[in-house]
Parts: structure tokens; sequence; C-alpha cells
């Protein structure tokens, strides 16, 4: 375990993981349960470091069947899921309180949603940057690179820092905008 960066706490039969424990991955998401034989069996939970969280029961390592929480609470349901399908764009936030008034529109489930660095991307796990193609934590800590696929992806619908002056120029004033309008030729 200690090669690869993950770690064990718990009981131990011939050296290897029996009866209850908790394993965290490198990643930082750990599995809290019962093991046998070294491998995940029985009731246990994978708690994902975005605070989503995977119940489940296993057995040799393999989930059989299980629930998938995201972190703001919504439960994934396999059949008739109605969340954020093309009749129904709003977030679950939304879904439970309501909208917000006009003028306040929500852009994520987050309210207010988090500030992204410049020139990054918000890809729901973490910040990307394109010019470096690294997706860093919330926490700041490296996630992984990004390949061709993950970075059109991200490029094309994710939320992006703003990065790009629109509408009028704050450091013109009134006054020589008006003159500058007045200058036209017809």
């Amino acid at each position: 375990m200690e090669h690869i960066g993950s770690s064990y706490n718990g009981a131990t039969k011939f050296g290897r993981m029996e009866g209850e424990g908790e394993y965290t991955f490198p990643t930082n998401t750990r599995y809290v349960g019962e093991m046998k034989d070294g491998m995940f069996h029985g009731k246990g939970v994978l708690y994902f470091p975005n605070g989503s969280k995977y119940e489940s029961t296993w057995e040799n390592g393999i989930a059989k069947q299980g629930t998938f929480t995201f972190a703001d609470g919504l439960q994934y349901q396999e059949k008739d899921w109605s969340y954020c399908n093309g009749y129904d764009r709003r977030f679950y936030t939304e879904r439970c309180n309501g909208l917000r008034p006009a003028g306040k529109s929500q852009i994520t489930d987050l309210h207010p949603p988090r500030a992204i660095p410049d020139g990054c991307y918000d890809c729901g796990d973490g910040f990307y940057n394109p010019s470096t193609r690294v997706v860093t934590a919330y926490t700041g800590r490296f996630l992984r690179s990004a390949d061709d696929q993950e970075h059109e992806w991200i490029v094309r619908t994710c939320r992006k820092a703003w990065d790009e002056v629109c509408g009028a120029e704050p450091e013109k004033s009134a006054a020589a905008r008006c003159e500058e309008s007045s200058n036209v030729n017809f």
C-alpha cells in the first residue's frame, strides 16, 4: 500500500484486510466498511473528496448493489431520472428551494458560485488550466493531466473565468464616449 500511496486502518488476518476497516486511496477517496481476504466484502461506503458517496454491498471487491449520492444530497436514480434532463434544467438546489428572483439567476448548484482562477475552467471536481492541461482540486492539490478528449470537453462545456471585456470601457468617461459618438460622419 505504501508504494502507491494508499493506507489502511482496521482489522487484519494473516496480514490481509479482514473485518471492519478504512482504506484510503491516493486520491483521498475512502472506503469504510467490511473487508474479507484483502478485498471490500459486505456493506461499505466509498466517500469521495468532493463530498459525494457510494453505499454498496460488495462481493470479493466488486460492488453488487448500491446507491450514489451527490455532494449536495441528490441521490442518483437509475430509472425515471428526472434531474437535469432536456425538459427540466434546474439545479438540484433550485428544485429543493425554488428559483432565485429574476436578475439573480443561479449559474451553478452552489450559490454564490466558486470563483474561478483567471484563464481556468470549473470542471466539476476542480479547476482546469488549459495552458498546462492540468486539473487541480478546489483545494489546490493535483488531480490529473487532461488528455485531448477531456480538454475539448472542458473547453466546450465548462464554466470559464471571465477574461473578456464587454460593454462600456470603464476607463473612458461618459463625456469622452459622447464626444466619440458625435464625431461620426454620415
